[in-house]
């Protein structure tokens, strides 16, 4: 029998681009998706017939035996609406350890070293306080973001956010589960390492826009208010407050930090340069 492999987040972004690239690089490996839902997860993946699925849900600790019993190694997403690391991820990582997995990849965020109160600091220093193999990584902001949590700002032609003119390195989630894949196949290479996954350019919101206006031939604007307004406009959308105060971290912090690192490990590791954001605009339907 071959190394199994637990894919949480299964059904987002970033687990669906990892899973079809593992079903493209893999040899003998068990492939096994744990989701909430196996129906809807099976709707997803219908012509991968070797994938397999087990329940699990983070905020379930009942499902963790049975999804963890037997896995080699976990790919391990944090779920956007949980925060409480006590609650949910410490149990979690030791049911993890009880169920005898020794191998885990965390998908962290860039910086994290940085911001021990973020969730993900959090985890990675529970990872390794429970003396659990890892790789760590640390991608930066998605390019996705505009197809997603954006969407709606795109669609009425305006995005708002409190970023002013902070530079953000802008990565591709194809180019994330490109590198996921990669690290769980060969999880030995990377053992115990974190590592930083980012595109090539570092542009500013106002640069962003310039690139999909000019692409597209559209006109759409950007504006950055200040917190309160920003806070009343993502409410008034429905936004539930917690979320509004991740956005808040997410693009007004920067303001006040150094432009982010641009790292090679994409390069390194896929031996190719990673997606540009034009390609990305391009390639994506982001006014459908």
């Amino acid at each position: 029998m071959g190394t199994r492999i637990l894919i949480t987040g299964a059904t987002g972004n970033v687990g669906i681009e990892t899973i079809n690239f593992l079903f493209q690089y893999l040899s003998d490996e068990e492939i096994i998706v744990g989701v909430r839902n196996v129906e809807k997860a099976r709707c997803l993946y219908p012509e991968l017939k070797n994938l397999m699925y087990r329940y699990f849900d983070f905020e379930d600790a009942d499902s963790y035996k049975s999804a963890f019993e037997g896995i080699d190694i976990l790919f391990l997403l944090r779920p956007p609406q949980i925060a409480n690391v006590d609650k949910v991820f410490l149990p979690m990582i030791e049911s993890v350890c009880q169920c005898g997995i020794s191998k885990v990849v965390f998908l962290s965020v860039q910086g994290a070293e940085k911001m021990s109160f973020i969730p993900h600091a959090k985890i990675e220093k529970l990872i390794r306080k429970n003396n659990l193999q890892y790789v760590f990584l640390r991608p930066s902001y998605f390019m996705q973001n505009l197809t997603t949590t954006l969407a709606d700002d795109i669609k009425n032609r305006k995005i708002v956010l409190p970023a002013g003119k902070a530079k953000f390195n802008w990565v591709d989630v194809i180019n994330i589960g490109e590198v996921a894949a990669k690290v769980l196949l060969d999880f030995r290479r990377y053992c115990n390492q974190a590592l930083e996954i980012t595109g090539s350019e570092n542009l500013s919101f106002d640069e962003v826009v310039s690139i999909i206006n000019s692409t597209l031939n559209t006109d759409l604007k950007y504006e950055s208010p200040n917190l309160i307004r920003f806070f009343c406009y993502k409410k008034s959308q429905g936004v539930v407050a917690p979320m509004v105060m991740v956005m808040i971290m997410l693009h007004f912090l920067p303001r006040f930090q150094k432009p982010p690192h641009i790292s090679n490990n994409y390069l390194k590791i896929m031996g190719k340069n990673p997606t540009l954001l034009l390609e990305f605009v391009s390639r994506e339907n982001l006014f459908k």
